[in-house]
């Protein structure tokens, strides 16, 4: 008993330090410093919610701007199927899915009579997926080869879709970390409320 009673009063202790006081701490202060990061970076249009920062969504018509191609299986950017392909770059898996994906992409672009994009090479990010299969951006140049696309379909100068490209473009974070990217979604919204005003 001795040794028995300190063993179940320290594992009691632990339990409710680590197990109650400790999460609660820190989700409190999440809470209260980064709200928005904390309920997972959710985006709202009108009370509803519409997607996340962080999580992609799968965008297949001409008149949107397309993502990274996810790899978590038959049910695009499942958060729960998290994963790349890893397909080595030797696979032909690989180059067969990335011949899909540029027919996809020509497919879209010669529905939309663009012709411009027939000699310019495909970015990268628009034919692999990322590591995690859920990547919510692309690159400035995988939005600018779909602008083309974009603007005829939904009516407008291709000026004015490169400038809704330049300010929804991220860059490196704090200035040293990672490469600019855009934000599909926020993109995609923000060319819908130019639509919307159309009307």
């Amino acid at each position: 008993m001795k040794t028995l009673r300190p063993a179940v009063t320290l594992f009691i202790l632990v339990g409710i330090l680590l197990g109650g006081v400790y999460p609660a701490l820190v989700t409190g202060l999440a809470q209260a410093f980064f709200p928005q990061q904390a309920n997972g970076s959710l985006i709202e249009r009108g009370g509803v919610t519409v997607g996340s920062e962080l999580i992609g969504q799968n965008f297949t018509a001409p008149n949107y701007f397309w993502g990274r191609p996810s790899a978590s299986g038959s049910f695009p950017y499942n958060g729960m199927a998290s994963g790349g392909s890893n397909l080595g770059p030797l696979n032909p898996a690989l180059a067969d899915a990335a011949k899909e994906r540029a027919a996809a992409l020509q497919q879209a672009d010669a529905a939309a009579n663009v012709v411009s994009n027939k000699t310019r090479p495909i970015p990268v990010d628009l034919l692999t997926a990322s590591g995690s299969g859920l990547d919510p951006h692309i690159s400035p140049e995988a939005a600018r080869y779909q602008a083309p696309r974009v603007a005829r379909e939904r009516g407008m100068a291709q000026e004015q879709v490169d400038s809704m490209i330049a300010r929804n473009t991220e860059g490196a974070q704090w200035g040293l970390f990672g490469e600019p990217r855009v934000n599909v979604l926020k993109l995609n919204l923000a060319l819908d409320a130019v639509s919307a005003q159309k009307k």
